[in-house]
């Protein structure tokens, strides 16, 4: 068929589908216990393979962290479509902004490794981040549509603010509702 590529992922065979999901398994508990800095070689012990074997899978920290959450940044970008069908959409915004904090505060460091990524195009964590910025973007013009928000402020400013929440939350232990005060504070000086 002219004009469609036809290009397609070949399926892992049985044992390293395997291998696969034990690695993601055992690194989203390491990264939950000790952050994202924990050895790779330490996850691949823990999963009873090779470090060959992890860096086959995962060429570096970033491919196993984007692997590694998958499962919660569906979750967000579901929690973004439901919140983009929501009447108020300043109340949208903010709880978004929550949610972005929470996942973006999963791991110790992972804010760190977003704010990394989003100026590497090249990094795994990229295109996630991108969704993150769109999902944002979108939930923003809408309360900005609604007068919720001022016109000048921008979804980068947001992305920042909320990854700023993550690393506050991983580093002051700061709970939902902590955030949820934080970020009214800074709603305030958006309205």
């Amino acid at each position: 068929m002219a004009g469609e590529t036809l290009t397609q992922v070949k399926p892992l065979r049985a044992d390293a589908q395997r291998n696969y999901d034990r690695i993601v398994e055992i690194a989203c508990e390491a990264f939950s216990e000790n952050g994202v800095h924990t050895s790779l070689d330490d996850i691949a012990k823990r999963a009873g393979v090779g470090a060959g074997t992890l860096y086959r899978h995962f060429p570096s920290r970033d491919c196993l962290l984007a692997a590694a959450l998958v499962e919660s940044r569906q979750g967000l970008d579901q929690s973004a479509e439901e919140l983009l069908a929501r009447d108020d959409a300043g109340e949208a915004l903010n709880d978004w902004l929550i949610e972005l904090a929470r996942h973006l505060s999963s791991y110790d460091g992972l804010p760190d490794s977003v704010a990394e990524a989003v100026n590497d195009s090249s990094s795994p964590l990229t295109a996630p981040c991108s969704m993150m910025k769109d999902a944002t973007a979108r939930l923003l013009a809408r309360a900005q549509a609604q007068g919720a928000v001022r016109s000048d402020v921008n979804s980068d400013d947001l992305f920042v603010f909320a990854s700023s929440l993550a690393w506050a939350a991983n580093k002051s232990g700061y709970s939902r509702d902590d955030l949820r005060r934080v970020l009214n504070l800074f709603i305030a000086g958006l309205r």
